[in-house]
C-alpha cells in the first residue's frame, strides 16, 4: 500500500555513535561477500496462525521469571524480492514475572529492547531476568521483549541446540562441518552474497517499521502503548530508537498517534544515547571507509544491488558469520563442563578465515603473529579459559566486544602486546582505547604446558598477576560478568546472542540519514524529548565517556556487560543497571 504524498523533508546530518563507526564502519572497509548460515525453519505451527509462543527453559539460576520466544508473522512487501518464508516472520524473547498476569495488556510496564550491531535476542538475557525480578521484588509486574532483528531469519540453530540435548558439543562441530544430519537434517551450507539479495531492502525504515507492527500487533490499543510501554536498546539500539521515536508511521505527518514518541511512555538507554546523532564522533563514518558514501544514497543501493557491496557486514576474519556461529559453540562447550579441557581449536576443522582469526586473538605480539607461532594450539585450556580468552576485557582485542566475566588461572600470563601494546598512553596512542578498550590486554605464555583455567568474575582478588609495570590486570571491581551464564547466553537461548547478519544497509542508510528518499518520515524531531529517559553507562564502556548529570554509570563494566552482568556483584550490592532500569520503569 502506498503512502499518501508529502514533500521531502530535508533532515540535519546524522552522526553515527561510538560502536557502530568502530565496529560497523570498519566491517565494511573490509567486507567481503562471505558465505552465510543455513536458513532456519519457518514455525512449526498453522499456517493460518500468525503469531506462535513457545516456552523457552533454561538454567538460569534466577528465579520467578517466565521465558517464551515469540513469533508473529509480518510479510515483508513484495518489493523486499525473493525471500524464506521464516523470514516474513518476526522475533523476540519475552520474560516476564511468573507470579504476575500472563497477558502482556495487564503488565504494569512492558520494556521493548533493540539490540546492537551484531546483536540478536539472546543478548539481553541476564539484564531481562534482573530488571523482571527486581521489579517483582517491588511489586511491580513488568515485561521485557527483546527484539531480534528480521535478518537473523537466516541462522540455523539446529547444531547448537542438539549439542545441547545431547551434552555434546561434538555434535553441534560434526553437523556444521561435517554434513551430520540431526533428526534428518543437514546444514544447507553457506550462502553467498548473490544469494540474499533482499537484504538490500533491509535498512533503517524497514527496522522501526518492524518494530511498531510487532508493537502494533501484540497491544492493538494505542493508548495502553503510550501507558505500558517503554522503548529503548543497547548501543546501535539507542540510535535506532532515537528514529524510531521520530517516525511517523501512517505517512500523514499532520497526525501523530501512530508517531513513535506516541508508542512508549519512555525511553532507556544501555550504554548509548537515544539520539540520531551520539556523542564520541566529531562527524559522520569517514568516507574514506565506505567509499559510496561520498557519492550518496543511489550510489550506495546501486553498489548493493550489483553486489559490489555485501549486503551483511562481514571481515574475512574474527567477524563474520561463522565465527559468530563459533562463539555459540564454545558458549556451549563452557555451558556443558566449564572446567573440562578445551578441543575446539583442533576438532573444529582448520581454515583461512578460523586459523586467521585464532591467530588475530591469541598472538602474544607482532613477532609470535608473523610467525604464527606459537598458535593456540600449542596451549592446554577448559573450556571456560577458552571462552574467557574469547570475549574477556583483558583479551578480546575491540571493545565492543568485551565483557568482564574474571581472568586467566592455572599458569604464567604476561601481557599481551597484539594488535597494540598496554602502555598506549606512553607511546601517543592513548585515543586507540576507544576502540581497544581501557583494560590491560594478559595472555598464557608456556605453550606445551599447564591446563590453563579460568577465575570466575567473583574469584579474581588478592593474588592477580601483573602487567609488565606492576599492576594487577584486574581486580574484583573490575570483574561483574559470571562466565557461566555468559555460556548458557551463548548455548541455551533459541534466538542468537550474536547477530549473524547485519545487514549493510542499516549502516549506509543512518550515515545518509538527510538524504531524500532514506528517512523522510522522521520528521518527529522532538520525539526523542518527548519521553523521559534513563541513560545506563558502562564506567568502561563505549557510551560512559562523557557521562551527563542524571546518568546511572556501573563503575568496572564493559559494552557487554550492561547486558550480561550478574544479579550478585563482588561489593554485595545488587545489579545496577537492572535495578535502576527495573525502578525507572516503576515510576
Amino acid at each position: 500500500m502506498g503512502r499518501p504524498p508529502h514533500p521531502v523533508v530535508r533532515r540535519p546530518s546524522r552522526r553515527l555513535g561510538g560502536l557502530a563507526v568502530l565496529g560497523a564502519s570498519a566491517l565494511v572497509a573490509a567486507a567481503a561477500a562471505l558465505p552465510v548460515r543455513a536458513l532456519a525453519a519457518a514455525p512449526a505451527a498453522d499456517p493460518a496462525a500468525d503469531r506462535v509462543e513457545t516456552p523457552v527453559a533454561t538454567g538460569s539460576p534466577v528465579t520467578g521469571v517466565t521465558e517464551t520466544m515469540v513469533r508473529v508473522r509480518v510479510p515483508l512487501p513484495s518489493s523486499a524480492g525473493p525471500r524464506p518464508e521464516a523470514c516474513d516472520w518476526l522475533s523476540y524473547l519475552r520474560f516476564r514475572d511468573s507470579a504476575g498476569p500472563a497477558a502482556s495488556a495487564r503488565a504494569d510496564r512492558i520494556l521493548v529492547a533493540q539490540p546492537g550491531i551484531l546483536e540478536g535476542a539472546g543478548a539481553f538475557d541476564s539484564v531481562a531476568r534482573n530488571t523482571v525480578a527486581a521489579a517483582a521484588r517491588n511489586g511491580k509486574h513488568i515485561e521485557f521483549w527483546a527484539l531480534d532483528r528480521r535478518s537473523n531469519c537466516l541462522e540455523d540453530h539446529t547444531g547448537v541446540q542438539a549439542g545441547l540435548a545431547a551434552k555434546d558439543v561434538h555434535l553441534a562441530v560434526d553437523y556444521y562441518y561435517r554434513q551430520k544430519e540431526v533428526d534428518g537434517r543437514k546444514f544447507a551450507g553457506y550462502q553467498t552474497n548473490d544469494q540474499v539479495t533482499w537484504l538490500q531492502n533491509v535498512g533503517l525504515e524497514q527496522t522501526v517499521r518492524d518494530q511498531y507492527d510487532l508493537m502494533v500487533h501484540e497491544l492493538p490499543d494505542q493508548t495502553a502503548r503510550k501507558q505500558k510501554m517503554l522503548c529503548g536498546g543497547h548501543s546501535l539500539g539507542g540510535i535506532l530508537t532515537a528514529f524510531f521515536a521520530e517516525w511517523d508511521f501512517d505517512g500523514d505527518h499532520a497526525t501523530t498517534g501512530d508517531a513513535g514518541y506516541n508508542q512508549c511512555s519512555g525511553y532507556f538507554a544501555l550504554d548509548t544515547r537515544i539520539s540520531t546523532g551520539l556523542p564520541g564522533m566529531d562527524g559522520q563514518i569517514p568516507t574514506d571507509l565506505i567509499p559510496l558514501l561520498k557519492f550518496g544514497a543511489s550510489a550506495v543501493q546501486a553498489g548493493l544491488e550489483s553486489g559490489v557491496v555485501p549486503r551483511s557486514l562481514s571481515a574475512p576474519a574474527l567477524i563474520n558469520t561463522e565465527t559468530m556461529n563459533l562463539l555459540s559453540i564454545a558458549g556451549l562447550a563452557a555451558d556443558l563442563a566449564p572446567d573440562g579441557p578445551s578441543d575446539l581449536a583442533a576438532y573444529v576443522p582448520s581454515s583461512f578465515n578460523t586459523d586467521t582469526t585464532y591467530r588475530l586473538l591469541f598472538s602474544k605480539d607482532y613477532p609470535t603473529f608473523v610467525k604464527g607461532s606459537p598458535t593456540v594450539k600449542d596451549f592446554r585450556f577448559t573450556n571456560a579459559a577458552a571462552l574467557g580468552g574469547l570475549l574477556d576485557d583483558n583479551s578480546q582485542p575491540l571493545a565492543f566486544m568485551q565483557a568482564s566475566v574474571g581472568f586467566w588461572d592455572g599458569g604464567k600470563i604476561v601481557d599481551k602486546e597484539f594488535p597494540a601494546p598496554n602502555d598506549l598512553d606512553s607511546i601517543g596512542l592513548g585515543g586507540l582505547a576507544q576502540l581497544l578498550g581501557p583494560d590491560k590486554k594478559a595472555i598464557p605464555d608456556e605453550p606445551n604446558g599447564p591446563l590453563y583455567g579460568w577465575r570466575n568474575y567473583d574469584r579474581v582478588g588478592d593474588g592477580v598477576p601483573a602487567s609488565k609495570d606492576g599492576t594487577p590486570f584486574t581486580s574484583a571491581a573490575k570483574e561483574v560478568t559470571d562466565i557461566g551464564e555468559l555460556a548458557r547466553s551463548l548455548a541455551e537461548q533459541p534466538l542468537d546472542f550474536t547477530e549473524h547478519y547485519f545487514p549493510t544497509r542499516m549502516v549506509t542508510d543512518i550515515a545518509l540519514a538527510a538524504s531524500p528518499g532514506i528517512a523522510d518520515d522522521a520528521v518527529h524531531t522532538n520525539g526523542p524529548a518527548a519521553n523521559p529517559i534513563i541513560n545506563l553507562e558502562a564506567g568502561d564502556g563505549l557510551g560512559g565517556r562523557d557521562p551527563q548529570p542524571g546518568d546511572v554509570v556501573a563503575p568496572g563494566y564493559q559494552h557487554i556487560d550492561v547486558l550480561t552482568a550478574a544479579a550478585a556483584q563482588n561489593d554485595g550490592r545488587p545489579e545496577v543497571v537492572s535495578t535502576n532500569l527495573a525502578a525507572f520503569a516503576a515510576k
